[in-house]
């Protein structure tokens, strides 16, 4: 396991220890799926040792944290053996899950994905006995810490996100939001160009229309914010007890303030082994 930590300062009265796990990508299948689906199964030679970790996330996070939070793509695509590994893992009451993209991918890139096409996956997952856990919103209490869960695996946040947010807020209880997909900040933006240059966009929530000058033109269209996103992003940023941002995606950590009050931590994969201890006090 690569462990990293952090602090967020909030006056609790007792430290809240959570562990941030993100982008687990379990690659697993067997013959109750096709041909297509093994083979990809097989190519996914980089997520060989995404179980074993999980292993060492969970057994660590039992011992030392109140909670793991995992904030997506704990499978990489649809599989019977995904989706039973994942109702199996997620039994486990001190684990705290909401959906990333690659939790409705069929066979990665062969479809414009949008909510239609998450729906149809979320049907066919819920009829192989659904994963035991919420994948579109989530909420805990724990050590009067609100964690809130919601799934923006396309880029986009709905209206209805945001009126369930505020009814979160309105309990009164400081707020960790986690989702997949993280919210643009300048700084994650450059450092993500400067990483990969080559790369056809930033893989960010809220571009405006300046960086998406950047993208490909397939990616400017799927990754342009619609006006309920820009709405949530400006409530997020105006809330103050909206205390930080869980999230992934981006394969590689990543730590930055989308307001000066407001921090954004970006976990590297979980299939490499990396996970974040965060310590709330």
């Amino acid at each position: 396991m690569k462990l990293e930590r952090s602090t967020l300062e909030i006056g609790l009265e007792r430290p809240v220890k959570l562990l941030h796990v993100t982008d687990t990508h379990l690659a697993l299948c067997d013959e109750r799926d096709n041909e297509k689906k093994r083979e990809m199964a097989r190519r996914r030679t980089s997520m060989a040792m995404a179980l074993p970790y999980l292993e060492e996330h969970i057994a660590y996070a039992e011992e030392n944290c109140d909670l793991l939070v995992h904030t997506g793509d704990l499978i990489d695509f649809v599989s019977r053996a995904n989706v039973e590994k994942a109702r199996e893992i997620l039994k486990n009451d001190r684990i705290f899950f909401i959906a990333g993209n690659h939790e409705y991918s069929q066979y990665m890139g062969e479809a414009w994905e949008d909510n239609a096409y998450r729906m149809n996956s979320y049907m066919e997952i819920d009829r192989m006995g659904g994963f035991g856990s919420p994948m579109l919103w989530n909420t805990r209490v724990v050590g009067g810490v609100n964690i809130v869960g919601m799934d923006n695996s396309y880029y986009l946040f709905e209206d209805w996100h945001i009126q369930r947010l505020k009814t979160e807020v309105e309990k009164g209880l400081p707020v960790i939001l986690a989702f997949h997909d993280p919210l643009f900040e300048e700084s994650l933006y450059r450092y993500h160009f400067e990483r990969v240059p080559g790369e056809p966009c930033a893989y960010l929530v809220g571009c405006d229309e300046e960086h998406l000058g950047r993208y490909s033109e397939f990616r400017a269209v799927q990754q342009r914010p619609d006006a309920p996103t820009l709405r949530m992003i400006g409530y997020i940023r105006s809330e103050p007890r909206i205390k930080a941002v869980l999230t992934g995606h981006l394969h590689f950590s990543f730590v930055s303030d989308i307001t000066p009050s407001l921090p954004q931590f970006v976990t590297g994969g979980g299939y490499e082994g990396v996970a974040r201890e965060l310590t709330i006090v």
